[in-house]
């Protein structure tokens, strides 16, 4: 009996078995044609790096900016301890001696009656590191009018002018992340790339293996959360902030406003690791009005806020959440509930923080919240059985950036009617 099944299973063997035959007869050159064609190219004049850009790194290799230094500062005796550190350790004497000067009140970006974006934030950064330290090499992936991460300082390098230091990657987050660790693995120089922290996915490998290796990357991801608004929900991150989080050796840094911003530079530039600065899209306002010579996001938490010296609730906010804790906290002490509100620029670094200073944060009151446009599980572990976790455990929604935050309940009247309830109030 005829079985249409059988002869096409029969007629298939016979062609897999042909294919098989044909490519057994394929000479070692055919198999190799691609390669080959690859290799003529990368002999050709399209892919040759001049003597002139070879020597710029090669120069940067072994350690002119520290020849440069101590030219400039026309070296004597007190210098020379300078001239005996390794590359290495003078690179970290560099940027620690450069940046520790910088005074955020001190740049026109800072205006208290504006209200301003951490985007906005980092082109005041970006202005001022970018211009004191010329081993910072900038980028991104076809979003630097987004990003900001272009600034008045920079010069495009482009086919045959290797003299530039920003990079325009095109839509290419993953070339971009991979470019960025060969970058900071061959030569001194400090490379930073910007998309939007949606499309961390695409960088995940190599942000995972810069933090294998060690090496100070610095990602700058913007739009960080449903608060971009019209985009919608694919292009409004959700899990992203606490997958990055999730990588050991990984500082991952979510800045509240513009001195936040510049002192989570001012850890990523100084440290031997990579970082991801996470930063918003929508207006926010100032949260601390005054500079405070010490760095306080490298506690990781800080109390920003007390509306009284008793209190009875700690509200943990981040990123722009922490405009919204603000809020709140005033409210709340309108209707005799007083509390601190803890900005957490950095998760990781205060991780790391002795025990008394995290009971200091975290352990006053018996009743915490969080507050954070992302998915609320990480922070379980910080307001305990009693508390409550705002934030957003579902996909984003096409609207203005307040509407989307009013429709998961994150405004003002949901958190302090909530939070009344927690405290039987």
């Amino acid at each position: 009996m005829f079985n249409p099944r059988s002869v096409f299973l029969i007629i298939s063997l016979l062609l897999i078995m042909l294919l098989v035959f044909d490519w057994g007869n394929v000479s070692k050159e055919q198999k190799v044609g691609v390669s080959k064609s690859v290799q003529e190219k990368i002999d050709s004049d399209l892919f040759k790096i001049s003597n002139e850009s070879l020597e710029i790194f090669v120069d940067l290799e072994d350690g002119s900016i520290k020849e440069a230094y101590l030219k400039e500062k026309k070296i004597n005796n007190g210098l020379e301890k300078v001239r005996l550190l390794s590359n290495d350790d003078f690179l970290r004497f560099y940027f620690k001696s450069t940046i520790s000067g910088f005074s955020p009140t001190s740049f026109s970006v800072l205006k208290s009656s504006d209200d301003y974006l951490t985007v906005q934030g980092m082109d005041g950064a970006g202005n001022v590191l970018t211009k004191k330290i010329p081993e910072l090499i900038g980028g991104s992936a076809d979003l630097a009018g987004s990003n900001n991460t272009k600034t008045k300082n920079h010069k495009i390098i482009k086919p045959g002018k290797f003299d530039g230091n920003y990079i325009h990657y095109g839509v290419r987050e993953h070339a971009m992340s991979g470019i960025m660790n060969g970058i900071a693995l061959h030569s001194n120089l400090i490379p930073y790339g910007g998309t939007f922290l949606i499309f961390s996915d695409y960088c995940k490998p190599s942000i995972r293996l810069s933090a294998l290796m060690n090496q100070r990357v610095i990602y700058v991801m913007t739009h960080d959360s449903i608060g971009l608004g019209e985009d919608g929900p694919t292009h409004q991150p959700i899990e992203q902030l606490s997958n990055l989080r999730s990588i050991p050796n990984l500082n991952v840094f979510r800045p509240a406003d513009t001195i936040e911003t510049f002192e989570c530079w001012e850890i990523a530039l100084s440290i031997n690791s990579p970082s991801v600065i996470a930063l918003s899209r929508q207006n926010i306002n100032p949260v601390r009005q005054e500079h405070n010579a010490q760095n306080k996001c490298i506690r990781g938490a800080y109390e920003i806020l007390r509306t009284k010296k008793e209190i009875e609730l700690t509200i943990i906010a981040t990123g722009s959440e922490v405009n919204l804790a603000i809020e709140v906290s005033h409210k709340l002490a309108t209707q005799n509930i007083y509390s601190k509100v803890i900005s957490v620029p950095s998760v990781e670094y205060f991780n790391i923080q002795t025990e008394n200073y995290k009971k200091q944060i975290m352990g006053e009151t018996n009743y915490k919240i969080s507050i954070e446009a992302a998915i609320t599980e990480p922070w379980k572990k910080f307001i305990g059985e009693n508390g409550l976790c705002f934030g957003v455990d579902d996909f984003g929604k096409s609207a203005p950036g307040k509407d989307v935050f009013k429709s998961f309940r994150l405004d003002a009247e949901n958190v302090i009617k909530q939070t009344r309830r927690m405290l039987n109030k």
